[in-house]
């Protein structure tokens, strides 16, 4: 995702681009000229800690994001990270501290809020448009499994897809109380391999009394199939871009159409308006969201629902301590 956020930075009226960096020379180069910046750096930490930077974006392996965060608070730069902070709860928290210690802005990548499907149901809810909220569903299925190496390094798939789904949960309906997860390997043993699951069912006890499923799959046959609803008393709202583009064709008494292939097509426009919408609070001195605390809270709903998996029992978000 790297380039595309490079991309996308590059169109933003009034960002400039001083350095991009990443350990490969050739990838650092591509991205230089990509952002139009006037060089590149094999060293994210030199390029964090250059004076003319005012701001980081991160999107770097997972288990460089902390650190990364930190040098940039330390250094008094305002952060833009991809998620997670990191896969474990402590080293969460650590981070979450330093960022309430300093004060300063730091934005985590759950780009489906800024999806206009999203932000739109968003309204909606918090106009009071669909009543006292009762019911939430979120579908969730990739389109294709990513390689067992991959498998082994992600922190299993409810810390790694599943999170979006348990973002949103937070997002248009509230805290969620406890969790209740199955998981199954149906179709590839290669998560068998790495201890994890290929397909999920995950009950959510809300706070405020609304309950919720998550289905998840880490392979579709049909194409990426991402739906949300949420019900409340009087209405409902439903995200569903089923289809990539309008164009459709008819023929033999049927019609066909289109589906998008995997995240960078279907949540484009979303990866392009949190990094806008991120350096237009920076400008306009309003706080950005969603932030480490955000993470920190999604995380532990993760770490319950795998919890819950393992141990074949319910949870509650309360027995995940935020000190890890």
């Amino acid at each position: 995702m790297g380039r595309t956020h490079v991309r996308n930075m590059a169109a933003i009226p009034n960002v400039r681009t001083i350095v991009v960096a990443d350990p490969n020379p050739d990838n650092a180069a591509a991205g230089r000229d990509l952002a139009r910046a006037p060089r590149a750096s094999t060293d994210p930490v030199e390029a964090i800690l250059d004076p003319e930077v005012e701001a980081v974006v991160i999107s770097t392996p997972t288990d460089t994001h902390a650190s990364l965060i930190e040098t940039a608070l330390r250094a008094g730069k305002a952060v833009w990270s991809e998620k997670p902070i990191a896969q474990e709860i402590a080293e969460t928290r650590r981070i979450v501290d330093l960022w309430r210690e300093l004060d300063i802005p730091v934005q985590l990548g759950f780009m489906r809020r800024f999806d206009p499907g999203y932000v739109r149901a968003k309204q909606l809810i918090d106009a009071g448009e669909l009543g006292r909220i009762e019911q939430f569903r979120a579908l969730s299925r990739d389109t294709f499994p990513p390689p067992v190496e991959y498998l082994l390094s992600c922190g299993g798939s409810f810390l790694d897809m599943s999170v979006h789904d348990l973002d949103l949960a937070r997002y248009l309906v509230g805290e969620v109380e406890e969790v209740h997860a199955w998981a199954s390997v149906l179709f590839d043993e290669r998560f068998a391999q790495a201890d994890d699951w290929d397909t999920s069912i995950t009950v959510l006890k809300f706070r405020n009394g609304a309950l919720g499923v998550l289905e998840t799959a880490r392979h579709s046959e049909w194409g990426y199939d991402i739906r949300t609803e949420v019900a409340g008393a009087k209405a409902k709202v439903v995200i569903d871009a089923a289809q990539k583009t309008p164009a459709t064709v008819s023929r033999n008494f049927a019609w066909e159409g289109d589906l998008y292939e995997s995240f960078p097509d279907r949540f484009e426009v979303a990866y392009r308006r949190e990094l806008e919408v991120f350096f237009e609070d920076l400008g306009a001195g309003r706080p950005v969201a969603p932030g480490p605390d955000d993470a920190l809270e999604t995380l532990r709903l993760a770490v319950a629902a795998t919890r819950s998996w393992r141990e074949g029992r319910p949870v509650r978000i309360d027995e995940i301590s935020v000190d890890g």
